[in-house]
């Protein structure tokens, strides 16, 4: 029932979670990987109730997490999963079933909230209820507040049992931005889940969803704006005029999908609150990525995969000791004459590239390449054609100050739980986004901005 205008500063939709072309090759801008998708989810009730022409495909095994020492798929079926890595020589089993049994339950505290935006404070009437009959499930999270995950590991003996001590920091680091010593345990704990809840791949690419919604918007009579970049939010006494690309708007709500430095840079003054949530941000990661096309013959699996390479265990789990890698189905046509893609990402931290950055970044890029070649030749082999990014080329494309990527690191504290509501700056002035609640993940940013709406809606 609202008049709504959508601004894109790119000529296509999704940012970090998009598909670009090049070359006349398309490519995963940088996440690749999704949960929500499963009918039940967030992603898969949109998918229904806004009849979207996109299709979500489920491999067995999501991700293969290798090591110089290790290959282990992590399987969509929990069960099996746990089973596979029991099965491990020398693996305490009896440990391994305690430690996901306690795991378990804290996943399935708080995962089924991240089914429904309702369920986001405020609350109404029903998920206050709906909270209060799950009061026995949350109890038990108390012993974890204000603790790092690695407790849960050394209370069940299992710190030293390299293949899950691997996993849990590599997950912790892709979800949660720390590895496990550092991670508040209630939010790594749960997103060790994440495989396992309704995670897949989007036929075509992510930036299928992404069009598919703004078709969507567009057709429930909203308008979208691309390429239309915002250069200002200007404040009057009843509201905002936006002065974008070639138009302005005057209107009384104001939804930000920024990082509060780049929301900062558009207003006359940010206020104190915008600034505290800034200086929270400069903890974070940027990213340097590899865009492969590789040979359409290639004996590789058919359909879309992922790998975690780890190169040394023993080392920061950052600068190309650690990448993530996403290929494209073979049905996809992601390029000319069939070629695959895949898009390949490390953390780097952004003050650590301050002096002479194109060297850094070179270098950083090499190690992912003898990563990607002595744990995936497989893939290594296939390459035709290659790209690169740095943050600053992250920063460019996706205005995102320094190419700062996947939201606030959850450190251990009780920081992580003073802001748990949609985030009003001031009247009618909004932000949503990686770096306030929910954070990380596509569909935590996409929960976070249903549940601003509901609150939006009550304030209007």
């Amino acid at each position: 029932g609202q008049r709504v205008a959508l601004f894109e500063s790119l000529r296509y939709p999704g940012g970090c979670a998009s598909t670009f072309e090049k070359g006349g090759a398309h490519y995963e801008t940088g996440a690749t990987l999704f949960s929500g998708l499963h009918p039940d989810g967030l992603f898969g009730r949109w998918r229904q109730t806004h009849a979207l022409d996109v299709d979500f495909v489920f491999p067995e095994v999501p991700i293969t997490l290798r090591t110089p020492d290790l290959d282990l798929p992590i399987y969509r079926d929990r069960a099996r999963f746990i089973a596979s890595l029991a099965a491990l020589p020398g693996a305490p089993v009896d440990a391994i079933h305690r430690f996901f049994a306690e795991q378990g339950r804290v996943a399935e505290a708080l995962w089924p909230i991240l089914d429904d935006a309702n369920r986001l404070m405020p609350f109404g009437p029903g998920a206050l209820m709906w909270h209060l009959r799950r009061l026995p499930l949350y109890l038990p999270l108390l012993r974890h507040i204000g603790r790092p995950a690695l407790r849960l590991l050394e209370r069940h003996d299992l710190a030293q049992f390299a293949p899950l001590r691997t996993w849990v920091d590599a997950n912790s680091q892709i979800t949660v931005q720390v590895d496990a010593a550092q991670a508040e345990a209630p939010f790594a704990l749960s997103t060790m889940d994440y495989i396992f809840r309704g995670t897949g791949h989007v036929h075509g690419g992510i930036g299928a969803l992404a069009t598919a919604l703004v078709g969507a918007i567009e057709k429930a009579g909203g308008q979208v704006h691309m390429p239309a970049r915002v250069r200002r939010i200007e404040q009057t006494p009843d509201g905002y005029i936006v002065h974008a690309r070639n138009r302005r708007i005057r209107t009384r709500q104001v939804v930000a999908n920024l990082l509060p430095e780049a929301l900062s840079g558009l207003l006359d003054e940010p206020g104190a609150r915008l600034r505290r949530l800034q200086a929270s941000v400069d903890a974070g990661w940027s990213a340097c990525m590899l865009y492969l096309q590789l040979q359409p013959s290639a004996d590789l699996p058919s359909g879309p995969f992922h790998l975690e390479l780890i190169n040394d265990a023993d080392s920061p789990f950052v600068d190309g000791n650690h990448i993530f890698v996403s290929v494209s189905a073979s049905d996809e046509k992601r390029g000319p004459d069939g070629v695959r893609t895949a898009t390949v990402s490390t953390h780097v931290r952004p003050e650590a590239l301050r002096e002479a950055p194109a060297a850094q970044v070179e270098a950083v890029q090499a190690r992912m390449m003898r990563t990607l070649a002595r744990l995936a030749p497989e893939v290594d082999q296939t390459i035709v054609h290659r790209l690169t990014a740095s943050p600053r080329t992250w920063q460019r494309f996706t205005r995102r100050p320094r190419g700062l990527v996947g939201g606030v690191p959850r450190t251990v504290g009780l920081h992580n739980y003073r802001q748990i509501t949609p985030t009003a700056l001031k009247r009618g002035l909004w932000l949503v986004g990686d770096s306030v609640f929910p954070g990380q993940s596509t569909l935590a940013t996409a929960l976070g901005g249903a549940a601003t709406a509901r609150a939006l809606l009550r304030s209007v």
